[in-house]
Order: C-alpha cells, then structure tokens, then sequence
C-alpha cells in the first residue's frame, strides 16, 4: 500500500522541478560529481585501478550519504521528514532541467542555425557533435531526452516509491557514477564496472516501465501497438540493455525514426535504427518533451490512486 505522506511528496517535489527546475548554483550532485573526479584521479591513477578499487570508491561515495538520509529520517519529526522528502527528491529529479536541454537544442535546429544546435546538444551527449547534420543533432537529441527520462525521471520517482529518500538518492548516486565511469575505455574498463552494473541493476525494472508508460501516452496518437512492436524488436539489438526499450519504445510512440550510426570522439558506432516514421526533427524533440511530461503525469495519477486504494 503507497503511503499518502509519501505519495504527496513525490507530487511536490514535481511540482518543485516544474516550477524551478535544477538549483542553479550549490547543486549537491555537482559537489558529488566533483568529489567523484577527485577520488577517481586517486584511486585510478594511470588508469591502473581494478574493479575492487572501483567497487570500494562507489560503497565510499554512496553509502555514507544514503546512511545519513536513513538516520535523519528516523529522528526528525514528521512534518521536517516529510519536507525532507520533498526537497530531496526535487533534488535527484531532472525533468525540467532535461525539457529546458531539449529546447535549447531545437530552437537554433528550427531556425536552421545548426552551429548553434550542435554546440547545445554536446552538453547533453557523449557524440562527436561538431561531425553531426542537422538530422543527426535532432537523433542525438531525442534521444537523449527519452533515455534521460528514464534515467533522471522515472526511476527516481520508481526508488522514491520502494523505499522513500534513500532510494531515490541510492540510484541517482550510482547513475551519476556510471555517467562519469561507466565507459569501455582503458581508463575506466575496470575501474567503472562496478558503477556500470549496479545501474543497470537499480534501472532494469524502471526502465521498462518508462518503456511501457511511452507506450501507453503513445496510446492517445494510436501508437501504443508500434511502440510495443519496436520495443519487442529493435531494443535487443541495442549495448545497453535498458537504454534500449526505452528509445524503442518512445520513438515508436513518437511516430519517429532515431538510432542508427554514429561519430564518437573514438571513431563511428553503428547502432541499429529504433522507432519507425519520419526522420527526427526539432519537432521530434518537443514531441518527446512532452511524452515525458505525460508519462510524469500518467504516474502520479496511478500513485494518488495506489495511495487511496
């Protein structure tokens, strides 16, 4: 049974980042990713660092923070643990800083400035993007909003429901780690495998979710069967293995064709084609803005109904 104290936190905190979006200055995950950086460079100089290594730096990182989140919650009175809860989550959640990312690459692609969209969508990908067209950047650039919105959205909003604050930070934590160390690099191929896992541990179950909440909000434009049958599809030809249904499905629910080959600063990847319909456009990225809002908007119905039931 979800908790109406829980569950009305998870509202506000939503409601935060809709209205505010990420703190501009004194972002607790940037201290951590700094922090992150700091022990990386010590406990993987040379890149000579091993898993165990790996391993201890993210116990060392994580588990001190999510302990003191489970301690304050257990002695502070209830209204300051509820507000807690609140922040916290408004504070590991990223939809409105992902949907401001997304329109600061589609504006210049709509207005045909695509030195401008290719500078905009390289904060938010790992691509070569000065190699990358105008169709290329809009590619990179939905997709990133739909896996981004698994991963920075959804869940967060699913280890806040299973089990409160510490949860929610216990995933963005790990998931910050294996943004930062979860590459198949000589640097990071051992040190970052410990990070990389338990991501994709913590992120299998919420990312199909995400996958079938983009496919019922793909429901409403009659696409709810395409985004299964991509999913089903194309998602295992995907390297990640939750990255995949979830860019399947909501291109298929967009109505749009993204994946495909592409240039990285290690040389061109081929990845297969996800989704089916016209090319990705600046219009594909506003669309999956709004896929993500809706699917926010399609979970909060089900946990104000779970928490009445």
């Amino acid at each position: 049974m979800l908790s109406v104290s829980l569950i009305s936190a998870a509202v506000a905190a939503i409601v935060l980042d809709f209205l505010l979006g990420e703190p501009r200055r004194w972002h607790p995950l940037v201290g951590f990713g700094r922090l992150a950086g700091w022990l990386e460079q010590r406990w993987n100089a040379a890149a000579r660092g091993s898993v165990f290594k790996g391993a201890g730096a993210v116990l060392v990182l994580v588990l001190p923070v999510v302990l003191l989140a489970v301690l304050m919650l257990s002695t502070l009175p209830g209204w300051a643990c509820w507000l807690l809860q609140v922040v916290g989550l408004w504070l590991v959640m990223g939809a409105r800083s992902l949907a401001d990312h997304g329109r600061a690459v589609a504006a210049p692609l709509r207005a045909q400035n695509v030195t401008e969209a290719r500078e905009q969508v390289a904060r938010i990908v790992s691509r070569d993007t000065q190699a990358l067209d105008a169709n290329g950047v809009a590619r990179a650039a939905t997709e990133s909003v739909l896996e981004n919105g698994a991963d920075a959205v959804f869940a967060s909003l699913f280890w806040f429901v299973v089990a409160g604050l510490p949860g929610a930070i216990l995933h963005r934590l790990v998931n910050t780690l294996d943004a930062m160390w979860g590459y198949r690099t000589a640097r990071f191929e051992r040190f970052g495998k410990a990070a990389a896992r338990l991501d994709d541990g913590l992120a299998w179950l919420p990312s199909r979710l995400t996958a079938l909440s983009y496919a019922l909000v793909g429901g409403l434009h009659g696409r709810f069967w395409t985004a299964l049958r991509c999913w089903r599809q194309q998602a295992k030809g995907c390297d990640s293995p939750n990255a995949g249904p979830v860019m399947a499905a909501g291109a298929g629910a967009l109505g749009v064709q993204v994946g495909g080959g592409a240039p990285y600063h290690g040389g061109w990847k081929d990845k297969p084609l996800l989704g089916e319909g016209r090319p990705a456009d600046a219009d594909s990225i506003d669309a999956a803005i709004v896929l993500v809002w809706r699917s926010v908007l399609l979970w909060l119905l089900l946990f104000i109904a779970g928490a009445l039931v």
